[in-house]
């Protein structure tokens, strides 16, 4: 990584994702690791990329509904609970 923070992507990874000068990416921490995810790909381009969930299981779109509100609704509450101490 450079003093600015830039990393380089090998170019077998660019060439397998499509990646072109300029490609803007998200990037996140999780678990200890940094995930860079290409603007240009659609969360459905990478399916699979990590195997069959440890259950082997899969969810409905119902229940990703269920939990993906559920998230939302835990954590609005959070920030709802933490707004007034930050105010201070």
């Amino acid at each position: 990584m450079t003093s600015k923070g830039q990393i380089t992507i090998p170019s077998e990874v660019r060439e397998a994702l499509n990646l072109q000068p300029g490609t803007r990416f998200y990037v996140a921490a999780r678990n200890g690791q940094v995930v860079a995810i290409p603007k240009n790909k659609k969360l459905a381009d990478f399916a699979g990329i990590l195997g069959k969930p440890p259950a082997g299981g899969s969810l409905a779109i119902e229940d990703m509904d269920d939990a993906s509100a559920e998230a939302a609704a835990k954590e609005d509450a959070r920030i709802m609970r933490e707004w007034p101490e930050r105010s201070k």
